[in-house]
């Protein structure tokens, strides 16, 4: 038990570690004799994982996102057991889970909300691991696909499930065909935290094609019994980004619209303008949402965010807020914890 509860602690490359630990340990019983002390136990576990940890950092170097993991956040949220170690599950809030990708750089959070007749699924991942398992672990309810925009980290394993509403927009048609430029990106070595799941074919791997049983638009509802959540359509990261509203329960699920961390604000579908007017239809929510949760990094937070998160774009759009480099062609723009990635200014 003592083992397993510092597997779940150990970063993620950590973790590696632990798991070759345990193989190795398995070989070498006569190390672990009870006729040692505890203490001696303890020791020669701490100076094997060592060793390995130090033999498997050197064959693999880590990412800089993966060294910040885990985040602390997570500690605050209840976690839930699963059997795909790919997947962490955590549950926010009543009848919400948060299925996050700790091992793969963009953080992706998808939610399962559950009702008392049927489930919505809002985003399915990557589709690097197979979530549609994970979903019958949490519940034996009916599916329904909801996405909150159809990049290819969001729709991974849509291709999997039946019922699928999309937007009504070309975006969202031209993304159901799938891809496999985005997915090969994913999966380069700055990407991966840890190992891939087993099995997974690296050279296979794409944004397969799913199909869109009916379309949603703004105002639409989705009773699951007990539960109603509300479509507010939020374009600008994407022409089809929507986010969902559980007004009973003061829910606001945003989506790439907001989520802690820098705001990819920089692709070629992107619109600024309407972004600015998403967040601030979002912010006028606030004072009716008692939690927000975005599509990476961390599934909770404060919605007094949303009006700072105005203020913010505002600054930035205002020319008041001097941007720093980033990848080629992109600059971040930060305002107190509030950051933006977006296309550098071009030069005059």
């Amino acid at each position: 038990m003592q083992l397993q509860q510092a597997y779940l602690s150990c970063p993620v490359p950590a973790r590696l570690c632990l798991l070759r630990l345990a193989a190795l340990l398995r070989g070498r019983r006569n190390l672990m004799s009870d006729r040692r002390s505890p203490l001696h136990r303890y020791a020669v576990i701490l100076t094997l994982c060592i060793l390995q940890s130090t033999a498997l950092f050197a064959q693999t170097p880590i990412p800089n996102w993966c060294r910040k993991l885990p985040r602390p956040e997570y500690k605050t949220v209840k976690r839930v057991s699963i059997s795909d170690p790919w997947f962490e599950v955590y549950k926010p809030a009543q009848g919400v889970f948060a299925i996050y990708e700790p091992h793969q750089a963009e953080e992706t959070i998808s939610y399962l909300i559950v009702g008392e007749k049927r489930a919505l699924l809002f985003d399915t991942g990557m589709g690097i691991s197979d979530l549609k398992k994970v979903i019958a672990q949490l519940t034996g309810l009916p599916i329904i696909v909801l996405n909150s925009h159809t990049h290819n980290d969001h729709v991974g394993d849509n291709w999997e499930f039946s019922t699928i509403y999309g937007m009504d927009t070309d975006f969202t048609r031209q993304n159901a065909r799938g891809s496999r430029l985005d997915a090969q990106a994913e999966i380069t070595s700055d990407q991966i935290c840890g190992a891939l799941p087993k099995g997974f074919d690296s050279k296979a791997y794409t944004t397969r094609p799913w199909k869109i049983t009916a379309y949603t638009h703004d105002g639409d509802r989705f009773d699951l019994g007990g539960r109603i959540l509300e479509v507010i359509a939020t374009p600008g990261h994407t022409p089809d980004a929507i986010s969902l509203l559980d007004r009973a329960k003061g829910l606001l699920l945003t989506g790439d619209t907001y989520y802690p961390g820098p705001i990819w604000l920089f692709r070629p579908e992107t619109d600024l303008d309407a972004y600015a007017a998403s967040i601030r239809r979002l912010a006028a929510l606030a004072p009716q949402v008692k939690v927000i949760m975005g599509a990476h990094n961390i599934p909770v937070a404060s919605p007094t965010v949303l009006p700072r998160l105005v203020t913010a774009f505002d600054v930035v759009r205002a020319g008041k807020v001097q941007p720093s480099p980033d990848s080629p062609g992109k600059v971040l723009y930060k305002v107190d914890d509030i950051s933006f990635l977006m296309r550098a200014p071009a030069a005059h």
